[in-house]
């Protein structure tokens, strides 16, 4: 494992401010001074400015967010975050992905960078399914120009699976299955055809649901889980 990988992996700092600290010469293996691109052994002692630098097992949690929290480590405006709801002492632990302050449901924390950037990238099409409510009646027809793409911001969104699972005078609720993940896409999808968003709830990503998981509740992972989510 390049020294870069293995002190972010360690929870020293990113990728680019690690190779900052080799260059510095504040890095050492096995007592000698690092250089960029080196590889460390499993056996290898790394020290950053003396301190030994170890990772890690790799920690994987799933979190009911309630509304009334941004998906952050912290906020310059002193709003509450995801990490307000997890473990104290949980470490260098990160949400995967957004779900905006006003919407709800799954959520991925993980120290795992490489998994986080698999579910995040759109060239690996994770699906992710929300429900979306909306006021008033709507039709499967109304739904195509969803299904097949609309134009937000400039882009045309990838085609994604919708269909309407509940309608009646006052609101319909649709379950709508993307693999991309841009800001607010769900809501500028809905706004695309005219209707506003009054409820927004992941509620699977993959295979993997909320159920059994009460609102602003979290649990770990399992391994068969985090494996699936790895072979996505």
């Amino acid at each position: 494992m390049r020294i870069n990988k293995y002190l972010a992996a360690a929870g020293v700092a990113s990728r680019r401010e690690c190779d900052k600290l080799v260059s510095e010469g504040k890095v050492k293996i096995n007592g000698t001074v690092a250089r960029l691109g080196a590889e460390v052994g499993g056996d290898d002692e790394v020290t950053v400015n003396g301190a030994v630098a170890v990772i890690k097992k790799n920690e994987y949690y799933i979190l009911n967010k309630p509304k009334g929290y941004i998906c952050s480590v912290s906020d310059e405006k002193g709003r509450k975050t995801v990490l307000d709801l997890m473990p104290q002492g949980v470490g260098r632990i990160y949400p995967v992905g957004r779900l905006d302050y006003d919407s709800e449901g799954l959520l991925i924390l993980t120290t795992d960078g490489e998994l986080a950037q698999k579910l995040t990238h759109p060239s690996f099409e994770v699906p992710k399914t929300y429900l979306v409510k909306i006021e008033g009646t709507l039709t499967e027809t109304a739904l195509n120009p969803i299904r097949s793409g609309v134009e937000i911001d400039g882009y045309l969104t990838k085609k994604c699976k919708a269909h309407i699972v509940e309608t009646n005078k006052l609101y319909t609720k649709i379950h709508v299955t993307i693999t991309e993940g841009k800001n607010r896409e769900v809501r500028k999808m809905f706004a695309a055809i005219g209707k506003e968003v009054i409820l927004l709830k992941r509620i699977k990503v993959g295979e993997i649901t909320l159920r059994g998981l009460d609102r602003g509740a979290y649990r770990k992972l399992s391994a068969q889980e985090v494996a699936y989510l790895n072979s996505l």
